[in-house]
């Protein structure tokens, strides 16, 4: 027999190079260009075009490395509404335009967020009446298209992809996502204490993370482990000791009841047995959650978070208010959404200190992230990449058609975000998990339907400088420039590297 032959050592794998958003988005972004202008060659003769030379500032011969115009106070209040409006129809940015920078964020921040119009049918969802989800996701898109007060939606977004729950585990015999749209956009601005407090008790967060099930003699842990990792602290600044205290803290709160839940419940039991029920529960008058005392923890004190005493749902929600994670772990999030992928520790330190000390009031974090120098500094300019429903809200914007809101709700699915439908209670990752070869050529299919879909175009002669800033690669140039008409210009802009960009 064979003696077995010693083991041989196979050489370390050689280090590829990390993957950078530069390099997947100047190959994956540019062929979705290519790909949009070629299939758009086989379009019918438009009518004469004014081939209005196209010129900017170019960076490197990478054609991603841009030189910054944000030194150019319109070119800030451009970047600006980029980040906080979705992009601007031409009326918002010839108002902002003229208002400048500083005038921009006060009106952003001190306009009272106007609410949408009433969503038919949807307060009295139930079994017998189910939500429509695709009705939720459209009348959302479309007031995002009409609101007057565009910031608040892109923080409800925020907020949606923070706090999050799908419609697949809350179901849709209920109001419940219906009613935590319009919570997250009531309280977008508010403190901390507030927003939390409101999604604590929120019908849909009670049901997607089992709160509502969670009674003291039987705790569930889930909404106590997501409130501290991914809501407000992060990862390592609890321990399962405090989860378990946490959970019997929050235990004693329930769903409400509506009158047309309780009645398709009588109708169903009827038709089970024959026979209407001796008793009815009464409806609820509040859209949140309801406390019952006689569920939840009634016991001594214990230890949570290093403080033992006798809790309840407030003193939980103070005590993570009181962790030097909490303010870092908020303010660092919004920064990623807002303003850079990789903020400073020295500047997200800073934004937190100011956090605290105004007592988590978010809307003078907001004020404090929009004037800060880092907003508008070189290294952020295009430094994030555009979620799709920012991406799809922006191009309807610039092509000033808010028919295109149908083709908006629909297509979010193939670039990899659906409302309502967050692929894990950690929400959507952002900037680099945008970027695929599938989403990249979602994204350009995309703008290939919204400009074959808009009757009547604006002019594309100056679309570079209002919605790129001028500021592009060698190879949009050229496209632009050999463009035969303002829907191949169009075409060619909105699948653009550069616009894919904030």
């Amino acid at each position: 027999m064979d003696e077995p032959k010693a083991p041989v050592d196979q050489p370390a794998p050689e280090k590829k190079p990390l993957v950078t958003r530069r390099t997947v988005l100047a190959a994956a972004a540019a062929a979705g260009a290519g790909v949009a202008a070629a299939r758009l060659i086989a379009l019918a003769n438009e009518p004469t075009f004014d081939r209005v030379p196209v010129t900017g500032t170019q960076g490197n011969k990478t054609g991603l490395d841009w030189v910054t115009p944000l030194g150019n106070e319109a070119a800030r209040v451009s970047h600006l509404l980029r980040r906080t409006t979705f992009g601007a129809s031409a009326e918002e940015l010839d108002r902002a335009q003229a208002d400048g920078y500083a005038k921009t964020v006060d009106r952003l921040l001190e306009t009272k967020f106007v609410e949408p119009p009433v969503l038919a049918g949807a307060d009295d969802a139930s079994q017998d009446s189910p939500l429509n989800v695709g009705a939720l996701q459209q009348w959302w898109i479309d007031w995002i298209l009409a609101s007057p007060t565009p910031f608040g939606e892109r923080m409800t977004l925020f907020w949606h992809g923070h706090f999050t729950s799908d419609f697949r585990k809350v179901g849709n015999q209920y109001p419940f996502l219906y009613w935590q749209n319009l919570t997250w956009r009531k309280n977008a601005l508010a403190d901390l204490k507030t927003m939390l407090y409101g999604v604590t008790i929120d019908p849909a967060m009670l049901r997607y993370l089992d709160l509502g099930n969670s009674t003291a003699q039987s705790p569930n842990e889930n909404y106590s482990r997501e409130l501290m990792e991914l809501f407000t602290m992060g990862p390592d600044a609890f321990t399962e000791d405090d989860v378990r205290a946490g959970a019997k803290a929050l235990s004693g709160w329930r769903e409400p009841r509506t009158q047309a839940m309780i009645d398709a419940d009588v109708k169903r039991q009827q038709m089970r047995t024959g026979q209407a029920p001796k008793t009815t529960p009464k409806a609820d008058t509040v859209k949140t959650g309801v406390y019952e005392a006689q569920r939840g923890y009634r016991g001594a004190a214990f230890a949570f978070l290093g403080e033992s005493r006798v809790w309840n749902t407030d003193a939980v929600l103070d005590r993570i208010l009181q962790q030097d994670a909490t303010a870092p772990f908020i303010v660092r999030k919004l920064l990623t959404s807002f303003v850079s992928p990789t903020p400073s520790d020295p500047y997200v330190a800073r934004l937190a200190a100011g956090y605290r000390a105004s007592r988590y009031d978010t809307k003078a974090l907001m004020r404090d992230i929009l004037m800060s120098p880092e907003f508008t500094a070189a290294d952020t300019y295009r430094a994030l990449i555009k979620s799709p429903t920012e991406l799809m809200i922006n191009a309807a914007k610039a092509l000033g058609d808010k028919t295109l809101s149908k083709l908006v709700a629909g297509q979010g699915m193939g670039m990899g975000q659906t409302l309502f439908d967050p692929p894990s209670v950690g929400g959507w990752p952002e900037n680099e998990s945008w970027v695929s070869s599938n989403t990249m050529l979602a994204r350009a299919n995309f703008v290939t339907a919204a400009v074959q879909g808009v009757k009547k175009l604006p002019s594309a002669g100056n679309a570079h400088n209002t919605q790129i800033d001028g500021v592009m690669s060698a190879q949009t140039l050229k496209l632009l420039n050999e463009a035969a008409d303002d829907r191949r210009r169009w075409s060619i802009l909105l699948a653009s590297p550069e616009f894919q960009l904030k």
